[in-house]
């Protein structure tokens, strides 16, 4: 052996042991959190004293764990504790395996509530078959413990069960880290796939881009927005451009969403300031309350960029474009989906007329997704190693 050996073998055993180190301290974080929520669910079902803790039971257990020095367990980290042990119940009998010697009034497998089942014994499904169940075949602990907690913090909030099976699959089957699975999620891949004829295509275009890397205004934003107006064709393939052309194409109705008043104004409306342009998705008046409103509409989740983005449309507007006897503008950003702490850190100190909505598009029959995602369910199973 060389220097040369020496240094890439002693390079390539610490890469390794990185790898394995995080391996394990993010199989042992899933553990902990499913343990916590179970704990929780256990107390607020069965607890002795929990009368005495009200609804103020998660606020005092995050204070007084923070009091004890712990860090990383919030009041959000335990709301979505409490949600994964729901979600997931699967990995209960490695979570509490795991504890075991810390939780002798549990056995291990048993849900102190009975929501554990016992470990699936049938045939794995076969195509054709699944869209009978009313639930999709949920993918067994050992391999949902190879993703990480940020990944099921994103499951979790996905309330339909087919909905996150399916980005299960895909996050398992692509490798995505969570940055892919937001974008995926946020571009409405699932919504996408099953609207298309030909949803292999889809996925496999989403998979190479994977590899790449007179009252008050406020009454009359809604939140969501149900599009189900859009009436998509059918098409082999949707992308995202695909929806936000359809949005637009479908002015008559999208006023009837927004409510009465309202007056369509222009599309992709220019604003040039200096030698640069930037545009407008829709302008709308309101000939009632007589002030504009300002659209932005993004395919994607918001961003706090997208605030500054409209407060400067609003300054804009306000400067140049106001006529006599007009209220100031209104400024809507349209987007698939938003965190409220997010929007609120990010809409803080701006113009009060700046409102964030999320927006659905109309939703794919269910029976055109289930024989797929069972499909993708059943291969990925059997081509894992059996668990040792």
């Amino acid at each position: 052996m060389n220097y040369t050996d020496l240094l890439s073998t002693v390079s390539d055993v610490h890469s390794a042991a990185l790898r394995g180190t995080a391996k394990a301290v993010n199989h042992l974080h899933v553990l902990r959190n499913w343990t916590i929520g179970c704990l929780i669910v256990e107390f607020e079902q069965h607890g002795e004293d929990r009368a005495a803790y009200g609804e103020r039971m998660l606020r005092n257990l995050c204070d007084d764990l923070a009091a004890k020095g712990m860090t990383g367990l919030g009041l959000s980290t335990l709301k979505g504790c409490r949600t994964f042990y729901r979600t997931y119940p699967q990995i209960g009998q490695s979570a509490i395996g795991q504890f075991q010697g810390l939780l002798p009034h549990l056995q291990k497998g048993q849900s102190p509530i009975g929501l554990l089942p016992a470990p699936a014994t049938e045939a794995l499904p076969q195509p054709g078959d699944a869209g009978a169940g009313a639930a999709p075949t949920p993918l067994p602990a050992q391999v949902l413990l190879r993703l990480s907690w940020t990944h099921f913090l994103e499951f979790i909030r996905i309330d339909d069960p087919w909905k996150r099976a399916f980005y299960e699959n895909e996050c398992l089957k692509g490798n995505w880290v969570v940055r892919d699975l937001q974008r995926q999620i946020g571009s409405l891949l699932y919504e996408r796939t099953g609207l298309s004829t030909d949803k292999r295509a889809v996925l496999e275009h989403a998979r190479q881009k994977a590899l790449e890397t007179p009252g008050q205004i406020a009454d009359l934003i809604r939140d969501p927005y149900i599009l189900e107006f859009v009436g998509l064709a059918e098409k082999p393939h949707y992308l995202e451009k695909d929806l936000e052309t359809a949005l637009l194409d479908h002015l008559q109705s999208f006023l009837l969403e927004l409510g009465t008043g309202f007056c369509f104004e222009a599309r992709q409306k220019r604003v040039t300031v200096g030698d640069e342009h930037d545009y407008i998705d829709l302008v709308f008046y309101h000939r009632l309350l007589r002030c504009h409103l300002l659209i932005d509409l993004k395919v994607r989740p918001f961003k706090h960029g997208d605030a500054g983005q409209m407060n400067f449309y609003l300054n804009y507007w306000k400067d140049n474009m106001l006529a006599p006897g007009d209220q100031p503008p209104v400024g809507l950003i349209l987007c698939t989906d938003k965190k409220q702490t997010r929007v609120d850190y990010a809409t803080a100190g701006m113009d009060p007329q700046l409102f964030v909505s999320r927006y659905l598009v109309a939703l794919p029959k269910p029976e055109d997704l289930q024989a797929l995602i069972e499909r993708d369910t059943a291969a990925w199973l059997q081509n894992q190693p059996s668990e040792a």
